[in-house]
């Protein structure tokens, strides 16, 4: 996680550093600028945790209904060390789950799809894997690498407006070069995002002792998802969810989840 926040900060210091070169003399702007990046990745964040649990019409979670649920959900987050999440349920239309927040502010969503097709040991790995997204930060490092592609792009749109003729063409061209310089970096957020699925799943198999478990229930939420006919599911929350599907190459490189398929290989490994 050093060397990934190392890596997203890189992406920010150039783009001030470009922003510094173009508007240097100018400090109110680049004043605004770096400013105006911190507001915007504070914004998506508060924002996105907010949208991403009322997409769903999440409830919070009835202790006295789902006691063995909250029971597991408090044990592992002692042991990790972390205040216990906010436990919350909903109707998807799909049997998935997503977390959101971060450390001492979390929430866990869960579809009662889910818990309608799991026994109680995938259930576990389920939430064990959740749980590992918010330990490990995963949400907020998804939320800063997002905010950091945005004023990359952003800076990227500035530069080339400020460098030309200040016309309708290059207006145009500003918007495509921003947004390929914002695709590029997205890119590697994604890569990021791809890799912290197997981290969060690793550590959810040295939680609940084998990851079985985990891959029965990778197995049985890809086949609900496949059945559904009524995809409810935002296209926001889905990147947050613990199951993506993704089919050829540049749906794959795209994807903020690794195949399923290998995802279970790993697990069974």
């Amino acid at each position: 996680m050093v060397l990934v926040g190392s890596i997203l900060f890189a992406f920010y210091s150039l783009a001030i550093a470009v922003a510094w070169a173009m508007f240097g003399q100018n400090n109110t702007i680049l004043a605004i600028a770096i400013l105006g990046s911190v507001v915007l990745v504070g914004f998506q964040y508060k924002v996105g945790k907010w949208a991403a649990l009322r997409s769903v019409g999440a409830e919070d979670m009835p202790e006295q209904q789902y006691a063995q649920i909250h029971q597991f959900v408090e044990g592992v987050s002692r042991d990790m060390g972390m205040e216990k999440p906010r436990l919350m349920i909903a109707n998807m239309g799909v049997p998935n789950a997503f977390a959101v927040g971060r450390r001492g502010n979390g929430t866990v969503v869960v579809s009662r799809e889910l818990i309608q097709i799991l026994d109680r040991e995938e259930l576990n790995g389920v939430l064990a894997h959740e749980l590992a997204h918010i330990d490990n930060r995963d949400v907020v490092m998804m939320v800063l690498g997002q905010g950091i592609a945005s004023v990359v792009g952003i800076i990227a749109q500035y530069v080339v407006l400020f460098t030309g003729d200040n016309d309708l063409a290059d207006f145009f061209l500003a918007i495509v070069v921003g947004n390929l310089v914002q695709f590029f970096v997205m890119l590697f957020v994604l890569a990021i995002s791809r890799y912290r699925e197997y981290v969060a799943d690793s550590d959810a198999k040295g939680v609940i002792g084998r990851g079985d478990p985990l891959a029965r229930a990778l197995e049985k939420i890809q086949q609900g998802n496949q059945r559904s006919q009524n995809d409810r599911l935002d296209e926001n929350v889905s990147a947050l969810c613990i199951f993506g599907s993704s089919k050829g190459v540049l749906a794959k490189l795209v994807s903020t989840h690794p195949p399923v398929e290998e995802r279970i290989r790993r697990l069974r490994s």
